[in-house]
């Protein structure tokens, strides 16, 4: 019987709704926890080669790179202990990576073997003698002239934008209740579906998503209540977001929010059916504990999804097969 968004098929536990339905992998990326530790499983990438890349804070090795199978290929990383956001971005046929770190305060653009390349640190020239802004910068996204979108998630709640060199050009956003301003504007994401590239900004703590032009003008929100959305991951015309916590921000709650080409919730793994009254989406709450705080959700080029995993008693990511 599929009660609530899950079921079991043998022994296998199916989670989702609708046409996403997903078998799930638990054990997907465990490693040796000695020679391969884990603390916090903060973000997830595919790159060109199909290879899926963690991000975590543990600094014995920060990045950890996986094959399809959950497989280790390669691990680097030791001096990103606030490892946060991790952001693919091919230039020139080659992928890099967009590191944010929460504790050292910094953006820092790094090959795929760790090569720093460039880094980005606190913004100056929005100062004032009375208003020093703080600089915990959570998330990046870049379109296609090589902008650089920084998400200050848990610092100043700006988003701020520098050119492909690291040269800031401008900000918009800042904290407040107004429709274009955030409290914790976690994650930042270009969505492109329309043919015409716009920002998309995770307003976490009010369970909503806003679009804004490139230059950093509000347009609309979506409402997502009950669920505290972590990053926008934009795959063919879905939305995809870890839901880190769900209903009203209980301990060891969360799901997976996946949204449909006119960004309605249609399946949310983990969590309870979706439901509208008219076009509003009733309360999100967790139906089943697959998960405990999912951070991200790294979406492979078979429609399978990767979920790390913050505050989860440093397990490795899961693997979620779609069916």
């Amino acid at each position: 019987m599929y009660l609530a968004g899950y079921t079991f098929v043998g022994d296998d536990l199916i989670i989702g709704h609708g046409d996403f339905k997903y078998k799930v992998i638990v054990d997907w990326g465990n490693l040796d926890k000695l020679t391969t530790p884990v603390s916090d499983c903060h973000e997830m990438v595919q790159d060109s080669k199909g290879r899926i890349i963690l991000l975590t804070n543990n600094t014995k090795n920060n990045v950890i790179i996986y094959n399809k199978d959950g497989k280790l290929i390669e691990t680097w990383g030791n001096k990103y202990p606030g490892a946060h956001g991790l952001t693919i971005k091919n230039e020139g046929g080659e992928d890099f990576l967009y590191i944010t770190d929460t504790e050292k305060s910094f953006v820092v653009k790094t090959t795929l073997c760790g090569r720093e390349i460039m880094k980005i640190n606190r913004p100056s020239g929005f100062d004032t003698a009375d208003n020093k802004l703080n600089f915990v910068p959570t998330e990046t996204a870049i379109v296609e002239n090589g902008d650089i979108y920084i998400a200050d998630g848990y610092g100043s709640q700006y988003i701020y934008i520098y050119d492909q060199n690291g040269r800031l050009k401008s900000r918009f956003g800042g904290p407040g209740k107004e429709d274009d301003q955030f409290y914790n504007c976690h994650g930042v994401a270009i969505d492109e579906r329309s043919g015409i590239p716009r920002i998309l900004v995770t307003a976490r703590e009010k369970n909503q998503l806003k679009y804004f032009t490139t230059s950093g003008v509000y347009e609309s929100t979506i409402e997502l209540p009950g669920a505290y959305i972590c990053r926008p991951v934009i795959h063919e015309e879905n939305i995809f977001l870890a839901t880190i916590w769900s209903g009203d921000k209980g301990d060891n709650t969360g799901f997976i929010s996946i949204l449909d080409k006119d960004n309605k919730l249609v399946s949310a793994p983990g969590g309870r059916v979706p439901q509208y009254e008219g076009s509003k989406l009733k309360k999100m709450t967790q139906a089943y504990q697959v998960f405990k705080h999912p951070h991200d959700v790294c979406v492979d080029d078979d429609e399978n999804i990767y979920v790390p995993q913050w505050n989860a008693g440093q397990v490795y990511p899961m693997k979620l097969i779609r069916v």
